[in-house]
């Protein structure tokens, strides 16, 4: 089997990453929309990868680079939805993604690289310790949207 390449999200992309997603997360809301994907292509600070197998896209990651002010200009980076096609874990997908991601993050001389995983997907959690990230030293809250406050800001 030839080895898993990385590449940017294209706009054709929009279909499968939509059904990686549907493994992700239940949730109908989800939209992928094609001149989204061109819009993070243009955005310097956002990369859309996809990994390929034998043409065929069969894993996704979403990087973002967000400004600090902590370490100089270092900014650090986020991973986001980062997902296998069920039947294909195991093979290097996720692997050829996260060195991907480090590749880019050190290009862009980030300080760290953070990421959320559900509480409850803990092969994900193993995998992501395998990775090299630590559980041990942070941890993560989030707020959903529809948690938000109408409110004034605090």
């Amino acid at each position: 089997m030839p080895l898993p390449s990385v590449r940017l999200a294209e706009p054709g992309d929009a279909g499968r990453i939509a059904e990686l997603y549907a493994q992700l997360v239940n949730d109908p809301a989800v939209v992928v929309l094609p001149e989204r994907i061109t819009e993070l292509a243009r955005d310097r600070n956002t990369r859309l990868l996809v990994c390929e197998q034998l043409g065929n896209v069969c894993g996704t990651a979403l990087l973002s680079f967000c400004a600090d002010a902590m370490f100089g200009r270092q900014p650090f980076a986020v991973v986001e939805n980062v997902v296998v096609g069920t039947h294909l874990r195991g093979q290097g997908i996720g692997s050829a993604l996260m060195r991907h991601i480090e590749l880019l993050c050190l290009e862009a001389d980030c300080s760290k690289i953070m990421l959320l995983s559900s509480a409850h997907r803990e092969d994900a959690h193993r995998f992501f310790e395998r990775a090299g990230f630590a559980s041990t030293s942070k941890r993560g809250f989030v707020k959903y949207r529809r948690a938000f406050s109408s409110g004034n800001p605090l």
